[in-house]
């Protein structure tokens, strides 16, 4: 997950149990999480090269999911799927003839012939239609369900505090700036993790201690990494923003982006020290990360009737009118490209420029692409395609 990684691509390969058997069978398999089929073509190739299979690419919404979002201008999730659709098998046999050479190379077992990665789909399905339309349509190999398992204590681990929060009728789901690896990241307003945040900020000494430091990479204001969470971080930057002598408003805003990253390494762990009452030397302040598809789901499920819920037998949706899940996408894309917008004026570099417009093309051939396909969502009804 997350990106192209040379360094850990090149180690992987050090461990016998990803490698062939004498049968050609694999032991522990490599799952890819991607946004596109580029991104996945181009993984997937350097870790063949080096005797890796990839047996699953696992395609995820770069907006429409919990935690972090990989926003990528190239495309929106229907036609990347139908990228898949049309290109796996040759993705699959240009794969295998690259794993199998350096597989050789290096005397190792061979990989049974015929082998073929799965495709598999996440992020933003929340009905049994949905998903089987996307296995149907696309021939994805299976579907992947997260957020609206937060409602289901059974299956995941989460204070009682924000379970409350998850199924209140004012919660906030939004995508913010918290997280200090610079990356959109979707959560909940009132967390005690954005509330312990706050009242850092009021009291002059905004940021984290930072006692993990698990994602200190910055090394744009000190010798050594420290995290955009860290109290040391915020101190120097603000002080650096302070030199500048902006404007009222633009220091205001430049200021806000500073302070609003927040411990994801402890804040995100926190539930569980507090669900299971174990002792910890520091006030907990749990965060949690849903995606914007929870805005559906408004009860505490047992297991059984959550998984009843993924095969059709019942529905655990709220009264919320729900749009189909490439709808869903497609706002969000298009209120995510208007905030770009926005956030570039009044003076856009040439960078910028070039990035909007892949953006607005990739949305506005999106949208081409949906009109063509709804007709095929035969698992819907036909006022439900009208309203598509």
């Amino acid at each position: 997950s997350a990106g192209f990684n040379m360094r850990l691509y090149s180690y992987i390969n050090n461990f016998k149990d990803l490698l062939p058997d004498e049968n050609g069978q694999l032991k522990k398999r490599v799952i890819l999480k991607v946004s596109d089929y580029r991104s996945a073509l181009i993984q997937g190739k350097f870790l063949a090269k080096n005797g890796i299979w990839v047996s699953e690419f696992r395609i995820e919404s770069g907006l429409n999911c919990g935690g972090h979002a990989f926003i990528s201008p190239n495309g929106l999730l229907g036609p990347i799927l139908e990228e898949f659709k049309n290109k796996k098998e040759a993705m699959a046999e240009q794969l295998l003839k690259l794993c199998n050479n350096a597989l050789k190379k290096n005397n190792t077992n061979l990989l049974t012939e015929g082998s073929i990665p799965l495709i598999t789909v996440q992020g933003g399905i929340g009905t049994s239609d949905e998903a089987n339309f996307l296995r149907r349509y696309y021939n994805v190999d299976a579907t992947g369900w997260a957020s609206p398992f937060l409602l289901v204590p059974e299956a995941v681990v989460i204070d009682d505090e924000n379970l409350k929060l998850l199924i209140s009728p004012e919660r906030k789901l939004y995508l913010s700036g918290i997280s200090p690896i610079g990356i959109p990241f979707n959560t909940i307003r009132n967390t005690k993790s954005e509330q312990n945040k706050l009242a850092n900020i009021n009291s002059g000494t905004p940021g984290s201690p930072c006692p993990k430091g698990f994602l200190s990479f910055s090394q744009e204001l000190s010798k050594n990494p420290i995290c955009l969470a860290s109290k040391l971080y915020q101190k120097l930057k603000i002080a650096q923003l302070k030199s500048l002598n902006l404007k009222k408003e633009e220091f205001t805003d430049a200021y806000k982006k500073i302070v609003e990253k927040v411990c994801l390494c402890e804040d995100l762990a926190a539930s569980f020290f507090l669900k299971y009452k174990i002792p910890f030397k520091r006030q907990l302040n749990p965060a949690v990360c849903p995606g914007p598809n929870l805005a559906y789901f408004s009860k505490i499920c047992s297991l059984k009737e959550m998984i009843d819920h993924i095969y059709g037998r019942i529905s655990v949706l709220n009264d919320l009118p729900r749009p189909h899940v490439f709808m869903n996408e497609l706002k969000l894309n298009i209120d995510y490209y208007i905030k770009e917008v926005k956030q570039s004026l009044p003076e856009l570099s040439q960078k910028q420029v070039k990035y909007l417009n892949e953006f607005k093309q990739s949305i506005s051939d999106g949208i081409e692409y949906y009109k063509k396909i709804i007709p095929e969502i035969t698992e819907e009804a036909k006022d439900f395609q009208q309203n598509m």
